[in-house]
């Protein structure tokens, strides 16, 4: 079973009516214990960051998400992505979860449309198991103001807008995040989130 947090993200709703199309076992949920006995975990989000994460904070689970990343895979997307980083400085400086080094800030170029808004190619830097059974190339769908700066190991995958912007990123074991939406990317998108059940097993 994934669990599905619920801090009043934007994008909760899409994201399990995705998992339900694929039959994938899912809870929405702000309880720890169900986050506990979870196979995985979703972190969705839509919206501001700082908002985003005072509505966490206000859950009362901050220690609960970052102790589970330890253990079971967690997939941050769009705004949840951003949230496992260190920081970001949308609307000021503000605390992420630090499940991943870098911060978050506004997309740099002032040559293209913000927000990035559609679909674009994923250039792949690293193997990961989201991309299994998946055929090149891959778009995916953005929507998004703010994106990550981090390290080049953290990159499992970027696209090109005016610049290089990271599209999946990882810690290196369990947590992974998705600046796409998965849930409407097609059904490439649909078999990431398959891939992502199919490391629970």
């Amino acid at each position: 079973m994934i669990a599905v947090i619920d801090y009043g993200a934007g994008n909760l709703f899409s994201v399990c009516n995705a998992l339900q199309y694929l039959n994938i076992p899912h809870e929405i949920t702000r309880d720890a214990a169900v986050i506990a006995r979870a196979d995985a975990v979703i972190l969705p989000g839509v919206g501001a960051f700082p908002a985003a994460m005072q509505s966490l904070r206000e859950t009362g689970l901050i220690g609960t998400i970052r102790e589970n990343a330890k253990k079971k895979p967690l997939l941050g997307i769009c705004l949840g992505m951003q949230m496992l980083f260190d920081r970001s400085d949308e609307m000021g400086d503000c605390a992420g979860l630090s499940l991943i080094p870098g911060e978050v800030r506004r997309i740099p170029s002032q040559r293209v449309i913000i927000p990035h808004m559609g679909w674009n190619e994923l250039v792949i830097t690293q193997d990961s198991p989201l991309f299994a059974q998946i055929e090149m190339p891959v778009y995916t769908y953005f929507v998004h103001s703010y994106q990550a700066f981090c390290a080049d190991e953290q990159i499992i995958a970027y696209c090109d807008y005016d610049g290089k912007i990271p599209a999946l990123v990882t810690d290196g074991k369990f947590v992974f995040g998705a600046q796409y939406h998965p849930e409407k990317s097609g059904e490439k998108g649909l078999q990431m989130l398959r891939n992502f059940e199919e490391m629970t097993k």
